[in-house]
This record gives structure tokens, sequence and C-alpha cells, in this order.
């Protein structure tokens, strides 16, 4: 892990371990890699839960309590899909902060509409959720990564 991105996700967990609180995180696009990276951290056990990869539709629903309704109108790649994403996990889990990401990975499964690139992310602290669509460009591996960056570096801020 490179030592800007280190130091970000060791800022997150003061603040959690400050706050008492953990978080938990909801991916698809990225595969995992959230939880990767943040549990790269010695320390992490202490306000990290966990994570679920909801790569699969079917996943999102059971699992993270995403509406069929939400996926078959706005697809997985949405506001609406990953608000629903980080409301599940968090619930599942029982903790109060959590992220969610869901997007286009490539190289293939772009749209006009959604093109390889664009990454939805949510955020949840309490019963504060926001979200964010973001475009980014490279390779497969590329925009997972600038996918975990943004996650995390979003979350550290609040």
């Amino acid at each position: 892990m490179e030592l800007d991105m280190q130091a970000t996700v060791e800022a997150l967990g003061d603040v959690l371990r400050g706050r008492g609180c953990r978080m938990a995180t909801a991916e698809s696009c990225t595969g995992g890699l959230v939880a990767s990276t943040l549990t790269d951290v010695s320390g992490s056990s202490e306000w990290f839960e966990g994570g679920v990869v909801a790569y699969d539709n079917r996943i999102k629903m059971r699992l993270l309590a995403v509406p069929e309704e939400v996926l078959a109108r706005h697809g997985a790649v949405s506001r609406e899909c990953v608000e629903a994403m980080v409301r599940g996990v968090c619930d599942l889990m029982n903790v109060p902060v959590g992220l969610a990401v869901s997007g286009i990975a490539g190289p293939g499964g772009g749209t006009p509409e959604k093109p390889v690139g664009t990454v939805w992310m949510a955020w949840r602290c309490f019963d504060r959720i926001w979200s964010r669509v973001f475009h980014f460009q490279g390779g497969r591996g590329q925009i997972k990564l600038q996918s975990v960056h943004a996650a995390i570096a979003e979350l550290a801020r609040t």
C-alpha cells in the first residue's frame, strides 16, 4: 500500500477508534479491495467489522436488502443502489459507519449512459447518507484502485 493511502487509513482508524465505533464495507466492482486496503493497516480489527462483496445482484438483494425494484429501475451502478447497499451493510453488521461501491471497471460492460469507469459510491455516518458518482479513466486495475482511494479518502474527510 502506498504511504499516502496508509496514512489516510490510519487517520480514518484513529477517528473511528476515538468515537468508539466500527465500520463495514459493501463492494461490487472493487471485489473486496476496499476491505483489503483497510485491513492492511495493523490494528484495523479495532474498528473494521467486515465487508460484503456483492458482485452479483442476487447478493445485493439477499444480503444487503437492495430492493429488486431499485435494480430493475436504476441498475446496480446507480445512486439508489449504492445508498441501499450502504444501509444494508450497516444494518447487517450492526455498525454506524459504512461505505458502498458499485461501478463498471471494464474493459467491457459500459454503455453510452454508463461508460467504463463510471463508479457510484455511498457513505454512511450514523444517520447521514451521501453519495457521489465518479468517472475514472484507465484499465480495470486502475479503475479499481482509483475507486478504493476515493471511497476511503471521502470517509476519512468526514
